[in-house]
């Protein structure tokens, strides 16, 4: 391992995990959860079979091979896994995201029309290939190197052997580019041979999002894709976008063409592409993209088969559901007319131009609504938690699949438009300066009469199917009490009957690994490939990166400064440390305590800690002028982040 690879292991938490799983305690599921889902099973349009059709329509070929594996042989992805997804719903999966389970449980390629193939059900993901004069574009190649070879492979043997004359990356997620090196080199990239197109911001926002929270996130998402559960209908069923499997390598070949604006076109292998920009939607850098020499409109993931996440549970940004639904109008105007398909990064694709146009504006309608009505509720003087219960999206647009919350949730979308405008805190001065949860949790078990009458209350609760509240007084035991074994166990089972009710995917995992927390303990993911985003990273990234690795009390006493000079990058960047605190600024000139020049991946290892600063400076790479203790103190200002911190008994 080189010291700039070990920057994502101690700096950036790697996106995907390869896990060992662990079996769950599973009593079956209870008469309230029995009686949930056949309720809601009632009130959905079963009679509506289109995306059965769509989903097989085009069937060319099923995998190569039955399982994907790595480069040391571990099994990425069991094709063989989805037999398991038929027939009705089992008791202890929600009938709605069973359906959703059952559809994407369809593993090949498929033909989207003359020209256009894609291969799903290979990793989260799709990937779409486009037949050019001379070889193939690739619009997004999937999340790992392995996944991409193995599609690629399939699309060769079955269509016949061509090069890769051009990629796509529809916007700044890692299921959309991770598997580039799979299907282009650094090299034809960066000389041009190979065209790379990504809308604009692409680079900044790809490195940017998982940078500064990204140990937090990546925590939040091993339990949002159940990333520690098992597959299996008491267990992990379906991601809601596509199969969930994780391991493997993540690769990063850089764009060398940007799109700018919506109206851009460019002609790749022949092929013309029209452009248009949807940035802050579904990603902060994404585009759609119509072809018009096939009539084929492709949404990357501004539409889908199931609603998304205007705030997605694993942490990120606030998504401006407002504008997403204004972008979504705005390609149905350009484009619908003259689309005998569309397309997307996720599910299957539609057919026909009122098909088209119908998708894209019920799916418009239902963004605005959430927006609108958590609008509309939240100046009637509602909260986020009192709004999510309340909103409920009109029969003509909740009955249509793809609106359906198996990924993106209804009511977590609403809390997210109020945290959007007004953040966290609800008005009520109550909740201006709350406690601490475990300071709350010990108090309102004392008040209460002890742990005792607490867990009698909750088990009164789950008896009665009112799990969530079950949950809320059993949280407060288990914190209040860590060791309290009863507790702990109370609270796995009702976790798992929520889970079992739960019709958006990361809900179920969530509650699932929060009951494996409970009974196992916290076991920290172990980490699958490298992750070849990391060699990316800009310097002011960085710095960004490392001030928030600062513990306060090593950065106090004589403050001062160092200065980054980068040759290769032309850039010079002052950093100072003073009060606890690191800042930078990039192109001052000011004198500083010791100036330290240095090429960027050398300045990646030595932050990561593989490679020694006697090293570089003896090998000429880096050369240090001024007081050299400054540099010591500046490394010695850091602690890496916490893994696997609890989210249930912390």
């Amino acid at each position: 391992m080189t010291g700039v690879e070990s920057v994502m292991i101690k700096f950036i938490v790697p996106l995907l995990m390869g896990i060992s799983s662990v079996a769950l305690a599973a009593p079956g599921a209870s008469p309230a959860t029995v009686a949930t889902n056949k309720a809601l099973a009632a009130t959905l349009a079963w009679d509506d079979r289109q995306d059965f059709d769509f989903a097989a329509r085009g069937f060319v070929a099923g995998p190569v091979a039955a399982v994907v594996r790595d480069k040391a042989g571990a099994v990425l992805r069991d094709f063989g896994e989805d037999a398991q997804f038929s027939g009705a719903a089992p008791a202890t999966v929600n009938p709605s995201l069973w359906r959703n389970a059952v559809l994407l449980a369809k593993a090949g390629l498929f033909k989207v029309t003359d020209g256009i193939w894609q291969v799903r059900g290979y990793d989260l993901s799709n990937m779409t290939v486009i037949k050019g004069k001379t070889g193939w574009i690739i619009v997004d190649p999937l999340t790992t190197t392995e996944a991409a070879a193995a599609a690629l492979a399939l699309v060769n043997k079955t269509l016949g052997a061509r090069p890769v004359t051009g990629v796509i990356y529809t916007h700044s997620h890692a299921d959309h580019f991770g598997g580039g090196l799979a299907v282009v080199t650094p090299g034809d990239a960066a000389s041009g041979k190979v065209p790379v197109v990504a809308p604009a911001g692409f680079m900044a926002e790809t490195i940017a999002e998982n940078v500064i929270a990204g140990p937090a996130m990546q925590r939040r998402a091993e339990y949002m894709f159940g990333i520690l559960l098992p597959r299996g209908p008491e267990a992990h069923v379906s991601s809601g976008l596509g199969p969930t499997r994780f391991g493997g390598g993540i690769g990063l070949v850089p764009p060398n063409d940007s799109i700018a604006a919506t109206g851009d076109v460019r002609t790749i292998d022949g092929v013309r592409f029209e452009f248009q920009m949807t940035p802050n939607t579904e990603a902060p850098a994404e585009m759609n993209f119509y072809l018009p020499d096939f009539k084929a409109l492709c949404m990357a993931e501004n539409a889908n088969g199931a609603m998304h996440n205007v705030l997605t549970p694993r942490g990120a940004l606030v998504r401006d559901a407002k504008g997403w639904a204004d972008y979504l109008l705005q390609a149905r105007r350009l484009y619908a007319g003259k689309s005998d398909v569309v397309f997307t990064s996720h599910f299957w694709p539609r057919w026909g131009s009122a098909e088209v146009g119908r998708y894209l504006l019920l799916h418009a309608q239902a963004y605005a609504f959430v927006h609108n009505e958590s609008v509309r509720l939240m100046n009637n003087g509602l909260n986020g938690p009192e709004i999510a219960e309340a909103i409920v999206l009109p029969q003509a647009l909740g009955r249509a699949w793809f609106n359906r919350p198996n990924y993106g949730s209804l009511k977590f979308n609403a809390r997210a438009v109020y945290q959007r405008y007004l953040g966290n805190f609800d008005g009520d001065p109550a909740t201006l300066d709350p406690l601490p949860r475990g300071d709350v949790a010990v108090r309102y078990v004392a008040a209460m009469g002890g742990a005792g009458k607490v867990m009698a209350l909750a088990q009164e609760a789950a008896a009665k199917g009112a799990n969530r509240w079950a949950v809320t007084l059993l949280g407060h035991v288990v914190r209040a009490a860590p060791d309290h074994a009863a507790a702990k166990e109370a609270l796995a089972a009702s976790f798992e009957q929520l889970a079992w009710q739960a019709e958006a995917s990361p809900w179920r995992d969530f509650y699932l690994s929060g009951a494996l927390e409970l009974r196992n303990g916290v076991k920290p993911p172990v980490a699958g490939g490298l992750n070849g985003i990391a060699a990316n990273l800009q310097v002011a990234s960085l710095l960004d990166m490392m001030s928030v690795r600062v513990v306060p009390e090593r950065a106090q006493g004589k403050p001062f400064t160092v200065a980054l000079v980068i040759p290769d990058m032309k850039e010079r960047h002052l950093v100072t440390v003073a009060n606890g605190v690191m800042i930078h600024e990039m192109g001052v000139g000011d004198a500083a305590d010791a100036t330290l020049t240095i090429p960027r991946l050398a300045l990646l290892g030595l932050v990561g800690g593989r490679v020694k600063a006697a090293d570089l400076l003896q090998a000429g790479t880096m050369q240090i002028s001024g007081d050299p203790a400054v540099l010591q103190r500046l490394l010695g200002l850091f602690e890496p982040p916490k893994a696997g911190f609890p989210l249930v008994t912390g």
